[in-house]
């Protein structure tokens, strides 16, 4: 950390505490050439996880459009909001625990069914028929068939 005072490189920190808020961490240093004293703030940066939708376009992640997709799929079934919360966390962790900040729509709807079906088989098929847009019935019935399998 420079000095702000001498431009020195060379610091000690003298005490080291959490914010009010827990978001950051408020460091006092000790200039080790004019031993002059500064207050600094660490915080975690936050990258900005990107979407690659299916037209080429990109946008930032939004946690609300997965939620929503799940909620319509869980719909009067025996899921609690509990579940889906822990489902949707479960599916942010396996896809952006890489040093990837991007996704494709695909692996995120892919990442969704997996769980969704271990979770509740309706609130499956009710997500991969909206997700994997069957074109007729015998598209639909081939993914019952896989499931009963």
């Amino acid at each position: 950390m420079r000095c702000p005072f001498c431009a020195f490189l060379e610091s000690k920190v003298v005490d080291s505490r959490s914010s009010k808020e827990g978001d950051s961490i408020r460091r006092r240093r000790e200039c080790l050439k004019c031993t002059r004293r500064y207050t600094t703030y660490e915080r975690i940066e936050e990258v900005a996880q990107m979407v690659i939708k299916k037209d080429g376009r990109r946008e930032p992640f939004d946690r609300w459009k997965i939620k929503s997709g799940i909620l319509k799929a869980v719909e009067k079934r025996p899921v609690s909001l509990e579940q889906v919360e822990s489902l949707i966390d479960d599916v942010e962790r396996a896809l952006f625990n890489s040093s990837e900040h991007e996704v494709s729509t695909d692996n995120i709807g892919l990442a969704v069914m997996e769980r969704l079906k271990s979770l509740d088989e309706v609130a499956y098929v009710r997500f991969a028929s909206v997700y994997r847009q069957f074109k007729d019935l015998n598209e639909f019935m081939n993914e019952l068939k896989t499931l009963l399998t």
